[in-house]
């Protein structure tokens, strides 16, 4: 039986600094292993390992990306057993509920030589924290990025015709819900789709959407309403009690992306760059917000202006996307202290540990 295997983001490089979603992304779990260590201890190997052996068993699996780092995966989760193993490292702290109940620490650290790494004490705490300011740089930058495409959102705003919006929201919510209620409560998970990261955007929509009968490619421009319908149709699904899947913005987090009701077989996204896509599927549709809302002729009107401000937009994003891969790049200098410092049969065997819980914890 062939694994089916989702891939998102529960956290991301964003104009609101590091923006995590884990607790929403990890919420229900009855098992979750994290685990804690430096850079280059394997976190990302060994999470990789166990969730091939889940693949080969069949066993449904979502992996959590690292918006820093394009190989590395931050986790994964088993939704059908409610199991999981996440990395708990800086920057993306996990708070337990239940420590020893429901959470394990699993620590690396027992794999390293501390008197190899002490004898590049001062190298690390450098890298670290030229690391740190580079990340600082990505985020401050990518602020300035958000208030030139604010910018653009306001020439469109002052020509959205606000009562139509309402009114195709008003149709999109008739025609996925009708009249139907489940007799429920639903369970809301927040994700991100894609993310920033050292090698530019990234997204996941074709994989979490492959399995989806019924795909809708919103088209539009900034501030011509995408997010703010997106956002009704979800308090919609939740006051109906269906289960939905909450996709943020992975550049402002405080905007919506993409909706998947799975229970419906209903997916609907932004689908306009960096994640722009086009139906190619018989069942998908477009809904233009542009042409349904926005005045005719803005963008000829504001011509001028749409360009300069894109410019801005697009150069400050492509600046900070630079800090993030000097922060990769210095962050492999980093990785190659421990690695060397590393016993990675203890590694092995903490692995081995991990997995053979999780295969007892699937069999109870």
């Amino acid at each position: 039986m062939k694994a089916k295997i989702r891939h998102y983001y529960a956290g991301g490089n964003t104009a609101k600094g590091f923006y995590s979603l884990y607790d929403s992304a990890l919420e229900g779990l009855d098992r979750l292993f994290i685990l804690k260590g430096g850079p280059g201890n394997g976190k990302s190997s060994l999470m990789k390992n166990i969730g091939s052996v889940m693949e080969e068993k069949g066993y449904e699996i979502e992996y959590l990306h690292c918006s820093s780092d394009n190989n590395s995966i931050d986790g994964f989760i088993l939704p059908t057993y409610k199991v999981g193993i996440v990395d708990g490292t800086a920057p993306h702290i996990i708070e337990p509920k239940a420590p020893g109940v429901i959470e394990e620490y699993v620590n690396l650290g027992v794999a390293w030589d501390s008197n190899k790494l002490a004898a590049h004490k001062n190298t690390i705490l450098k890298l670290n924290e030229i690391i740190s300011l580079k990340f600082e740089k990505a985020y401050e930058t990518f602020a300035e990025a958000l208030r030139a495409h604010d910018d653009i959102e306001d020439i469109y705003i002052a020509n959205m015709d606000f009562s139509e919006a309402n009114c195709l929201t008003e149709e999109l919510i008739s025609t996925f819900f009708g009249e139907e209620n489940l007799l429920k409560e639903s369970t809301i998970k927040h994700r991100f789709l894609g993310a920033a990261t050292p090698n530019g955007a990234v997204d996941f929509i074709q994989n979490l959407t492959e399995d989806i009968e019924k795909r809708y490619f919103i088209k539009g421009r900034a501030g011509s309403g995408k997010s703010t319908m997106l956002k009704k149709i979800v308090s919609a699904a939740e006051a109906r009690g269906f289960d939905t899947e909450v996709y943020h913005c992975g550049f402002d987090p405080n905007s919506l992306d993409m909706v998947i009701l799975r229970e419906k077989g209903i997916a609907i996204f932004d689908s306009t760059a960096p994640h722009e896509y086009f139906p190619d599927r018989a069942s998908d549709e477009i809904i233009d917000m542009y042409k349904r809302c926005i005045k005719q002729g803005t963008d000829e009107k504001y011509a001028d202006a749409i360009a300069r401000t894109t410019k801005a937009y697009k150069d400050k994003m492509k600046e900070a996307i630079g800090y993030l891969a000097e922060a990769k790049e210095l962050r492999n200098e980093l990785e190659a202290f421990y690695i060397e410092a590393m016993d990675f049969t203890k590694v092995d065997e903490l692995q081995q540990n991990i997995l053979d819980q999780i295969e007892l914890f699937i069999a109870q």
